[in-house]
């Protein structure tokens, strides 16, 4: 939603008090405002409003799937990618982790009224973590893994399957480049040979995932980048095609499987971000996310019993 079609929230507003709010104010004491008007708000509510808040609000409603298949899912994720630090991460960001440093609009995120905002995209997350890291060790390899629920407040279908937040399992890889794209193509490869192992595994423990197709995307300065992480992949048939998707920085790959009852659903998507270089400003850094909708696999992918 733009902020011409959000105007309406603001308009008995004086310009001088929306001024402040947005601008004026410094943070510490914008969340000391925002802070007591969520306090005299709760304070006001009854519980036949919280029991009505609960039915309706997509934000607050629980997960569909059993919570023993989430775990059992993760497990066997986790397992295939033993050579990835894996993080529990808060279930909250600073403000602007999606926004600023991803093509994203701040209204997509769900924010708090203390400065942060929920997770809606660990990869991001994890890109903050290894920015940290570097700026401790520049020469390090930061190799991470997590499943984390995701918060996203674009409207979604009333549909099963469909829901404001979902488990996602992502994997990153961050470092300074080396020559020729060495890291890059080094990391996108072990990122795609470790989710396919992941779904190896899956297909052991229930599910299925017939035809999978992994697709190489790549501007036209990468397309040799691509052709040679193909190379390194033998086993694994490749497709290629042109990027032209400015959210990825050059490369992206996508592993497409048929589900049990026939239909194609994409599952894991990555690619490099140049979000690293903006985070520590520095020109020299390379970064490759992937993720998979977990939650996706567990409603989609199980064999039937």
């Amino acid at each position: 939603m733009s902020s011409d079609q959000r105007h309406w929230t603001d308009a008995e507003l004086d310009e001088s008090v929306r001024n402040a709010l947005s601008e004026g104010l410094a943070s510490s004491a914008l969340w000391s405002l925002l802070l007591g008007v969520m306090e005299r708000r709760a304070t006001r509510k009854t519980p036949a409003a919280l029991l009505e808040q609960w039915r309706q609000d997509r934000f607050v409603r629980p997960c569909e799937i059993d919570q023993r298949t989430l775990n059992a899912l993760d497990a066997q994720l986790l397992a295939a990618a033993l050579q990835f630090e894996a993080l529990e991460l808060a279930p909250l960001a600073p403000l602007g982790a999606c926004s600023t440093v991803a093509l994203t609009s701040q209204n997509r995120i769900v924010s708090t009224t203390r400065g942060t905002e929920l997770v809606a995209d660990p990869t991001n997350v994890l890109a903050l973590e290894s920015a940290r890291r570097l700026r401790e060790t520049p020469s390090a390899e930061i190799k991470l893994a997590t499943s984390h629920r995701c918060t996203r407040a674009q409207t979604v279908p009333d549909l099963p399957g469909f829901a404001a937040h979902f488990r996602m399992f992502c994997l990153t890889s961050a470092a300074r480049e080396r020559e020729d794209h060495a890291f890059v193509t080094q990391a996108l490869t072990e990122h795609i040979r470790t989710h396919w192992r992941a779904l190896d595994r899956l297909e052991a423990h229930g599910y299925a995932f017939s035809h999978r197709k992994l697709k190489l995307l790549a501007t036209p300065q990468r397309r040799h980048v691509a052709e040679r992480i193909a190379a390194a992949l033998p086993e694994i048939p490749v497709a290629h095609s042109d990027l032209t998707h400015d959210y990825y920085d050059g490369l992206r790959f996508m592993i497409d499987a048929t589900t049990p009852s026939g239909s194609s659903v994409p599952v894991i998507d990555g690619g490099t971000f140049d979000w690293l270089r903006k985070l520590a400003a520095n020109a020299k850094l390379a970064f490759v996310a992937s993720g998979m909708g977990s939650q996706l696999v567990a409603f989609a992918f199980r064999r039937p019993a």
